[in-house]
């Protein structure tokens, strides 16, 4: 969901927090057709969170700042970076924590000490990922690196998806080539659909597709299956990288 063919605000925002129009670039809480998209993306945030307990953490092109608060129920200090004013503005003003706070600025030029570094769904945006990624490994010891995986994103032989945000796709193997200069050593895992997500994927391929809309029952279906997703319904792991729905890289300077 794109956001493309009309717009979509956040609804139900706290007061004097500005809510934010979904368009593409970046997946937000509180917008009910977007909730496949952000809790996918939490899933992987929790999975982070509980690895980075005591910590200082930069969050490096944050967005919203859901992210970023995950990381702080866990770390001893969250940083939260993005260089787009209307999310900056957003994030510092919904998420409070005395050990949370956001800058405004380009992430490339982010160059604090850190115990972990967190970039997840973005390097795919970056115009010059070596800079950036040589940037990441002189500032903090392990980093967290994620990317949606070409082979399941795009169409079958293409070389991207028509995400017109995104500069380049990486397999499992062309992402493992562009981390692995950078970084002592890179342990890539995949993010996999569960529960309730794994049992619509079986229903498709036993031809669900074809019977929702015999049955005039797609919209109705649809209503209620997204809202109802939550992170529990994906899984990380190691192996089958080739199926993964995103790859999620520890990369350790």
């Amino acid at each position: 969901m794109s956001g493309a063919d009309r717009a979509y605000l956040q609804v139900n925002q706290p007061d004097g927090v500005p809510p934010l129009e979904l368009t593409g670039e970046r997946t937000l809480p509180d917008v009910p057709e977007e909730n496949y998209w952000y809790r996918r993306h939490v899933a992987v945030y929790e999975w982070i969170a509980a690895r980075c307990a005591g910590l200082r953490v930069a969050d490096l092109a944050c967005g919203e700042g859901y992210g970023s608060d995950l990381l702080a129920e866990r770390a001893s200090e969250v940083i939260g970076v993005d260089a787009n004013p209307e999310a900056f503005e957003h994030a510092r003003a919904r998420y409070r924590r005395p050990n949370l706070g956001f800058r405004r600025g380009l992430v490339e030029d982010f160059d604090d000490p850190v115990d972990a570094v967190v970039f997840l769904q973005t390097i795919e945006h970056v115009h010059q990922p070596d800079r950036l990624l040589a940037q990441v490994a002189e500032v903090a010891p392990v980093a967290y690196i994620s990317t949606p995986n070409r082979l399941t994103l795009a169409p079958a032989g293409a070389e991207r998806s028509d995400n017109p945000w995104h500069l380049r796709e990486y397999d499992p193997a062309d992402y493992r080539e562009l981390l692995r200069p950078h970084f002592d050593r890179v342990d890539l895992f995949g993010l996999f659909h569960a529960r309730k997500l794994r049992a619509h994927e079986l229903a498709i391929r036993v031809g669900w597709n074809r019977i929702h809309p015999a049955l005039q029952i797609t919209k109705p279906f649809y209503d209620r299956f997204i809202p109802a997703i939550g992170a529990r319904d994906f899984r990380l792991r190691a192996g089958g990288l080739d199926s993964a729905l995103d790859l999620v890289a520890i990369c350790h300077s």
